[in-house]
């Protein structure tokens, strides 16, 4: 991988997390800090899982159940 994969690579995670943090805040409100750790060190396919179950999840606990 040459570095301007990674950096892209970096870059697309990071706007993942966001996404997810943006989104669960608008949904669930203020979401707690361990909360928001764990998902900027998730992997891509975990953030999509998170993602999905944010779709109909009832509180954030349904979908990160760390929180």
């Amino acid at each position: 991988m040459t570095t301007a994969e990674m950096l892209r690579a970096e870059g697309e995670a990071r706007g993942r997390a966001a996404m997810l943090v943006d989104l669960l805040t608008v949904k669930f409100g203020p979401i707690p800090p361990p909360a928001t750790q764990a998902i900027h060190a998730a992997s891509r396919d975990q953030l999509r899982d998170w993602a999905a179950r944010a779709l109909t999840a009832d509180t954030i606990d349904q979908v990160l159940p760390t929180s």
